[in-house]
This record gives structure tokens, sequence and C-alpha cells, in this order.
């Protein structure tokens, strides 16, 4: 996996910024909620290991990966340094999978172009349920825990760059 030698599950908390004075707004699926209940665990453990105060972190629940894109644009509504977007689609056997994970890259995209805060795409896009229980939180690490360590060096990047 060309990840390997980069993977951000294994991070160094002396090398990145402390997130106390961060606002962090997640928006979960709870679709494949096996997945993204690692996932929501494995970045809400991490931003309070690099400083995040508890209180801070606004979680919001949507039904599917597809709708994480209105859910983000509600947080932004909010007070909050940046929005981590948290999901799961596992292939099957239409295209529907190719639909979603579509819409909801171009989506997050669109936000981070029209928004002034980073949002973060920690969106699994697996061929089986194996493979995605191995990427949150599994022997592949935990996306949501790479999602947090991105979303802490983003938000401090924007308040640098305001």
């Amino acid at each position: 996996m060309a990840s390997e030698n980069n993977n951000l599950s294994f991070y160094n908390k002396k090398q990145l910024p402390n997130g106390k004075q961060f606002n962090i707004g997640i928006v979960v699926s709870t679709w494949n909620s096996d997945v993204t209940s690692g996932l929501l665990a494995g970045a809400k453990e991490t931003l309070l290991d690099l400083g995040v105060i508890n209180a801070n972190i606004i979680l919001l629940n949507v039904p599917g990966s597809f709708e994480l894109i209105y859910g983000a644009k509600i947080l932004s509504k909010r007070d909050v340094d940046v929005i981590i977007c948290l999901g799961s689609v596992i292939k099957g056997e239409t295209k529907h999978f190719d639909y979603v994970c579509s819409a909801v890259s171009t989506g997050i995209k669109d936000l981070n172009i029209k928004l002034n805060i980073p949002v973060i795409f920690g969106v699994l896009t697996d061929n089986n349920l194996e493979q995605a229980l191995n990427r949150s939180g599994g022997k592949l690490g935990n996306k949501g825990v790479e999602s947090a360590v991105t979303a802490i060096i983003m938000a401090d990047l924007n308040q640098k760059n305001k």
C-alpha cells in the first residue's frame, strides 16, 4: 500500500500543533455504524490527545455518507475551526457505490472551496466490510485518527494564514 510509509494513524504528538484553541465539528454517518463508530472513537480520542477540549467537539450524526455534505454545511454555521466528515461506503453489486463515492468526494471538495474553514474527508470507500474494519481501528490503522490529525494541522494552517 502506497500510504503505509506515511500513515498518520501513528502520529508524533510533539510534531503537531496543540488543539486547545480549536472548536472541531464532526459529522458522522450512522450507516455502516460498526465501521463509523470506530472512525469516530479514533477521531475523538486523537483530538483529546492533541489538546482539544471535549466541550469544543461538536458531533452531528447523519443517516449516510451522502448526507455528510449537508451535515457539514450545518456545522459550518457553528463556531468551528474545522469539520471532519466520517463515513463508510462499501461496494455492492450495483453502481450505487460509484455514485455515492463521487458525490461525497465532490461535495466535500466543494465545501472546501466555498467555506473559509477546512473540511476533512474521512470517508472509507472499500470493496468489502473486512477492508473497512481494517481501516477503522483494525490492522491497517484508523482513518478517524488520521482525519483528526489532518484536522488539527489544517485548522492551525488556516489560523496562521488569516
